[in-house]
């Protein structure tokens, strides 16, 4: 069961130092419920001498004053913020400490776009908020989905909700002025990539009007190359000789990765859906908002 410490923060959004489609990031909890056993943000709970990253939840209290601090300056340039980059913004803990509405309100109040990725249908909740948002600037609503088989994916993210609830909300984000996209990581090579299970991913995006897929091969590294080999180890025994020889480094190797996204393209022409969300982005905002729209 998941513990939730209360703490504070300095600031609300951090700079990115690499190069992205959006500049900051926002993360209103430390550590995820959501339990995926591929999670990259795992090396994360160090920093806070804790090892129990999926129930170990640590609440950003005053995430919200510190929002408008940073949004209300002279020198906020009303740059692309990524909601839940790290830890999802709509894990469990939501549920009872109702951040997200009140983050939405600064969002509008200040005219800021963002980016907003969830494997939770709570973000239905604010389905109001973030329309109001998406009239006024830039909204990216993206859920991610690794696969359609339920029992396969009750393992590999236990506390997410089902698949098909994720795709419920990318179609009803659909009819707002936000662009939706379904982001299709980790693909997992020997469980998630196999024709039908894309195929699967691919029609059910195309059917919730979806903006674009990105997709991704899983990468390992530090904890979570532990977390994910243990798991495996223990639920999927003949795969780990297999996925142990794929991962001498932290990528899959080259043939394999040529040979999946041959496929994959081969998928994504057949649904006539966008592969890249970067391109979309800047259409999306040359074409709905104005300047003085934007940064007035």
């Amino acid at each position: 069961m998941s513990q939730y410490t209360e703490i504070t923060c300095s600031l609300a959004c951090n700079k990115l130092k690499r190069s992205m489609p959006y500049s900051w990031d926002l993360n209103i909890y430390r550590g995820c419920e959501h339990g995926c056993k591929y999670c990259y943000a795992l090396y994360s709970h160090d920093y806070l001498n804790s090892s129990d990253y999926y129930n170990d939840i640590y609440v950003k209290t005053n995430i919200v004053e510190k929002l408008e601090e940073q949004l209300s300056s002279n020198t906020w340039k009303r740059e692309i913020v990524n909601i839940g980059g790290v830890t999802d913004s709509y894990q469990p803990a939501e549920e009872k400490y109702k951040l997200m509405p009140e983050i939405l309100k600064l969002m509008i109040k200040y005219k800021t776009p963002c980016i907003i990725s969830t494997k939770s249908d709570l973000v239905l909740r604010d389905y109001d908020l973030i329309s109001e948002l998406s009239r006024i600037t830039y909204v990216n609503i993206a859920c991610t989905i690794t696969c359609m088989n339920e029992d396969l994916r009750r393992k590999i993210e236990p506390n997410g909700v089902e698949s098909l609830k994720r795709f419920n909300v990318l179609k009803e984000f659909s009819k707002t002025n936000a662009l939706t996209g379904l982001h299709f990581m980790p693909i997992i090579p020997y469980l998630t990539d196999n024709e039908e299970n894309i195929d699967a991913l691919y029609f059910h995006a195309k059917e919730s009007n979806v903006g674009y897929v990105l997709p991704g091969v899983l990468y390992l590294r530090g904890k979570t190359r532990t977390v994910f080999f243990d798991f495996i180890r223990n639920e999927f025994p003949e795969k780990y000789p297999l996925l142990k020889a794929l991962y001498k480094t932290g990528g899959a190797g080259k043939e394999y990765k040529d040979n999946l996204y041959k496929m994959v393209n081969s998928i994504k022409a057949k649904y006539n859906l966008s592969g890249s969300y970067s391109k979309l982005i800047k259409e999306k905002l040359s074409q709905d908002y104005s300047q003085t729209s934007l940064f007035d």
